[in-house]
């Protein structure tokens, strides 16, 4: 088992990137590894589970094992047959205004490694303005 970190800061208010991620429906606008979510609820919640689709027909399963709403921490367990990762999400406050969202990922280190770069794009995309 492997554990990689990535960070990205942006222009956008704090508030507004937890909300991109607290709703699932808008994870495909800023994530684009991501094609559609399914999860039968608004916001994540510790023990939410369903499925996330990626491009070429790939789905994993998730649960959500943790929601701080107050910190803006949320982690999550994602699963593609025995592969599992874990990750872990931290939106922070910027001294201008703006956010960095921190990302901490847990698995195999080949996968780990792969989808860093992905992650990092997504981030990026996270924190800027008007996603």
């Amino acid at each position: 088992m492997a554990t990689r970190t990535v960070s990205r800061a942006g222009p956008a208010p704090p508030d507004e990137v937890w909300e991109r991620y607290a709703r699932p429906a808008l994870w495909s606008r800023w994530a684009p590894q991501i094609r559609r979510v399914e999860t039968g609820a608004d916001r994540i919640a510790p023990g939410l589970r369903r499925r996330v689709w990626s491009y070429a027909g790939v789905r994993v399963r998730f649960v959500v094992e943790r929601v701080d709403e107050a910190g803006r921490v949320w982690s999550w367990r994602v699963a593609l047959g025995p592969l599992v990762l874990r990750l872990r999400h931290e939106v922070l406050a910027a001294p201008d205004g703006g956010s960095g969202t921190r990302l901490t990922v847990s698995g195999p280190l080949p996968v780990v490694m792969l989808y860093r770069p992905v992650a990092a794009w997504a981030l990026g995309r996270l924190v800027a303005s008007g996603r």
